[in-house]
């Protein structure tokens, strides 16, 4: 897989996160800074590393798994995987200028 595909991907993937929102604040999960790290490998598989909120979040079980599903579906990518992790732990400083702005925060 050359550069360009890579970004492709990575740019549909993040199209894809943009849609999914945390259930408790009215901003999609990219924008929160609830992704660490999205890798895509030479065979087109994903990593995602996210994390929650609060490690009491209650879609902690559910929000992985939605990323997960919806990231699957993305077009050219073989398989997709989501690593869940507390480290660093979230907070504030993580939003994005656009969620800070959402928020009321700016």
């Amino acid at each position: 897989m050359n550069t360009e595909q890579r970004h492709a991907i990575e740019a549909n993937v993040i199209t894809v996160l943009r849609t999914i929102f945390d259930p408790e604040i009215p901003v999609d999960i990219y924008e929160l800074g609830l992704i660490y790290e999205i890798a895509i490998s030479d065979d087109a598989d994903v990593k995602i590393v996210m994390t929650l909120t609060s490690p009491n979040c209650p879609v902690a079980e559910s929000l992985p798994a939605e990323v997960k599903e919806k990231v699957g579906l993305v077009k050219n990518i073989r398989s997709a995987d989501v690593e869940l992790t507390f480290e660093p732990p979230w907070d504030q400083s993580m939003l994005s200028e656009e969620a800070k702005l959402e928020l009321g925060f700016l």
